[in-house]
């Protein structure tokens, strides 16, 4: 009996569910009733989210962004501007270096005639890669759904700019001493070295004493030039007495005899000249002349020698076979060998000085390059060794080799290498760049904003009026410059104009999507 009555309960239940079920249906069918009627909408889930994203029905699926922004879509958004087509002079679509017009600038700029002839210059240096004229990626504009975008995407922009570049010939090279500028010095007759005054690594200036030699020969030289001296003043003096006694009581054959031994004289002090010359001592007769004798040996003892050297050797020895080794130019020693006591022949260098502020640098460039390689252009030259912003030594081109080496079959090239520092040392090796060109005021880019897309180089310019837009760009390159402080840079000889801003840090998100809407068309 329990039981029947506790189902009784449950039936009420369930039939007052029901009817309320039921009456719930009602109000549910008569207010969609009503709302058909009125054209009522339903909120779309957006509105309960909160957020900004677009629904489904306003998403332009091939672009990317809100159906109601595309510019591609909506060209009227965005309008474009008159088109100009292939420029055959610069090889890019829409050139604005002809049409100024075209650039993305908040200012019509003019192209000046220095630009464009920047341009010119750039284009026709070196054979460029050239674009399709057929393309027609550049007629393509890529849109961003918002900024916030592009930031989570790391896309960065850099402005157009100005800078220095160079075309250059890179090439091994290796380091000499000037030949013209290294003397072997040594004495010209045998003898002992006497005494040393310079080791290596000394600094010498031109005519400083760099050893004293005790030479046997250097006396006999000198004391000849004092009896050729001697003998040709007695002479003359003996002519001078002779002539006004000619006729009376001296024959004319005894003035001739006179005559012909002053003659003799002269010529006797003319080879002792001569050979003191050829020893280092240069010294003419008539700069003694009327000296005492002993003030003559006084100044021929120490003939060739410095006068404050002369001054303190004039205690110290009496010999006059003293010759005087002398540096022949500004210099360092680089080898030296004479050591006290030594005997030193003529034929062995006691010391080789150098001018290292001035060195030869041999180049080995590719016969492919040498034939743009010439006398005058100039050269920067880096050691391993050398880092940071003064690791590069400038030099210039003095000869190109007109043979090829018969082992490497590359061309021989002698740059004039300044060495003021002492930075560089003989009988190394580094590179070297020939510039063939230096552009100072050329236009350029980083060089990560340019692509290659198979058939044309490309950047992405960032709109004037709408900073979500980018505009793809036909270029045509110049030179790159690796060493840019900034990082490397490529220069653009046409289809940019400084001020223009391209898409730089992870422009490759760009060409993506320029590749994914060319394979979509397709």
């Amino acid at each position: 009996m329990a039981t029947i009555v506790r189902l009784h309960r449950v039936l009420g239940k369930v039939r007052s569910g029901a009817i309320a079920f039921g009456f719930v249906a009602g109000i549910a069918v008569g207010v969609a009733t009503l709302g058909d009627t009125a054209d009522w909408k339903l909120p779309k889930a957006s509105a309960f989210r909160g957020d900004n994203v677009p629904e489904k029905d306003d998403w332009c699926t091939q672009h990317g962004v809100p159906e109601s922004a595309c510019v591609e879509c909506r060209p009227e958004l965005l309008p474009r501007g008159p088109t100009h087509g292939w420029c055959k002079i610069h090889g890019v679509s829409e050139c604005p270096h002809c049409h100024p017009e075209v650039a993305q600038l908040p200012l019509r700029t003019e192209v000046s005639a220095a630009d464009r002839q920047r341009s010119a210059s750039a284009l026709e240096f070196a054979p460029r890669e050239e674009n399709d004229a057929k393309c027609k990626k550049h007629q393509r504009r890529i849109q961003l759904a918002s900024d916030e975008i592009a930031e989570r995407l790391g896309l960065g922009f850099a402005p157009v700019a100005r800078g220095r570049v160079r075309e250059t010939i890179r090439a091994a090279g290796e380091i000499a001493y000037d030949p013209n500028r290294v003397a072997r010095i040594g004495p010209s007759v045998p003898g002992t070295v006497w005494r040393v005054d310079k080791k290596a690594g000394d600094k010498v200036k031109r005519g400083d004493v760099v050893a004293l030699i005790d030479a046997a020969e250097v006396g006999r030289a000198k004391a000849e030039f004092q009896l050729a001296l001697v003998q040709l003043e007695l002479r003359r003096e003996m002519l001078t007495k002779l002539r006004p006694m000619a006729g009376s009581t001296v024959a004319g054959k005894d003035i001739l005899t006179a005559e012909f031994a002053v003659e003799q004289a002269e010529v006797r002090i003319l080879t002792a000249e001569q050979s003191l010359g050829n020893l280092g001592m240069p010294i003419r007769a008539e700069s003694v002349r009327g000296l005492s004798p002993a003030d003559l040996a006084m100044r021929m003892r120490f003939l060739g020698l410095p006068d404050p050297m002369a001054k303190v050797l004039e205690g110290h020895t009496e010999s006059s076979n003293l010759l005087p080794l002398v540096a022949p130019f500004d210099g360092e020693i680089v080898v030296h060998s004479a050591v006290k006591d030594q005997v030193a022949d003529s034929g062995r260098p006691l010391f080789t000085v150098s001018d290292t502020g001035r060195l030869w640098l041999t180049l080995h460039v590719r016969q492919d390059d040498a034939g743009r390689v010439r006398a005058g252009q100039s050269v920067r030259f880096r050691h391993p060794g050398h880092t940071g912003s003064v690791a590069w030594d400038a030099g210039t081109v003095v000869w190109v080799s007109p043979a090829a080496d018969e082992k490497t079959r590359t061309v021989p090239v002698r740059v004039d290498l300044p060495n003021p520092f002492d930075r560089h040392h003989a009988n190394t090796f580094g590179t070297a760049e020939v510039i063939l060109r230096d552009e100072p005021e050329a236009v350029i880019v980083p060089a990560g904003a340019v692509h290659w897309e198979g058939c044309c180089h490309i950047v992405f310019v960032r709109d004037k009026t709408n900073t979500k837009v980018v505009h793809v760009r036909k270029v045509r390159l110049g030179a790159t410059d690796q060493e840019s402080i900034t990082g490397p840079v490529t220069e653009i000889a046409a289809g940019l104009l400084p001020g223009e801003w391209v898409a730089v840090t992870n422009s490759g998100v760009f060409r993506s999507e320029l590749l994914k809407n060319d394979l979509g068309e397709g």
